[in-house]
């Protein structure tokens, strides 16, 4: 089952409502996707936290409901 842009970044402010989300479709299948997100729950944490906390914020989607899920993730400059 495909997932829309708007679903994933629904789920992503559920658990960073502050953030700056952009979602785009690689393939235009609903199924291959690159989001960058830039969240302050995110500042102090390596990039590999940052991708750990997005993939629990999808609710177990990843591998399901979307196949690819390309991160670029930071914390706002400031």
């Amino acid at each position: 089952m495909a997932m829309t842009a708007n679903e994933i970044e629904e789920l992503l402010l559920k658990s960073f409502p502050n953030a700056k989300i952009t979602i785009d479709d690689l393939r235009g299948d609903g199924d291959h996707y690159a989001a960058k997100i830039v969240a302050a729950e995110f500042k102090g944490k390596t990039r590999v936290q940052q991708h750990q906390m997005v993939y629990n914020a999808m609710n177990g989607k990843m591998g399901t409901d979307l196949h690819a899920l390309a991160l670029n993730t930071s914390a706002p400059n400031s």
